[in-house]
């Protein structure tokens, strides 16, 4: 284990950037929003962790690897917006308890749910997602902060998708039948 102990960087600082001619205070108010959608993206990453682990029934495999892939696509995302935090002079948060203190979004609780429940579950979570990063869009616009704004978009899109899929999940439409068969 290192003995180091200088601190570079505190945590929750905003130095700007001399590379990308960020000044502090633009860069300081990206940061914020960026350092929400971080601490969102992996909450909305356990909970679609969560459920790819507990599906089950007639759906399982396509359930299963839907929400392997929509995890895998958030913790991507995740890694797109710290890394921009940095870039922009920020220290990305992390650990799990610092990104449930700085979510706007709340997990369901830590009870196993019908699919139907879950999906539902994840779909409140996308729609907050997806409001944020709008308005993150429109700040990072606003700035001048084109490259953000740009990755943002592309982290939409994605979530978009996800939210989509969920929702034809959801349609009433299917060929596996509620109940048993006799």
């Amino acid at each position: 284990m290192s003995t180091q102990k200088t601190v570079r960087q505190e945590a929750g600082t905003v130095e700007g950037s001399e590379a990308l001619r960020m000044p502090a205070d633009k860069a300081e108010e990206i940061v914020e929003a960026l350092q929400t959608d971080l601490a969102d993206t992996y909450v909305l990453y356990h909970q679609l962790k969560k459920h790819h682990w507990l599906v089950e029934g007639a759906e399982f495999r396509d359930l299963h690897l839907f929400l392997g892939d929509a995890a895998m696509d958030a913790e991507e995302a995740a890694d797109v917006l710290a890394e921009r935090v940095q870039a922009l002079g920020g220290v990305p948060l992390s650990g799990g308890a610092t990104f449930e203190e700085h979510a706007t979004i709340e997990p369901e609780d830590d009870d196993a749910y019908d699919i139907r429940t879950s999906l539902h579950h994840d779909m409140e979570l996308y729609g907050d997602v997806i409001e944020s990063l709008r308005e993150h869009i429109a700040l990072a616009n606003n700035l001048g902060d084109y490259a953000t704004e740009e990755e943002l978009r592309e982290i939409l899109e994605t979530t978009e998708e996800h939210a989509h899929h969920i929702e034809h999940y959801l349609e009433d439409d299917t060929l596996v039948f509620e109940g048993a068969m006799e």
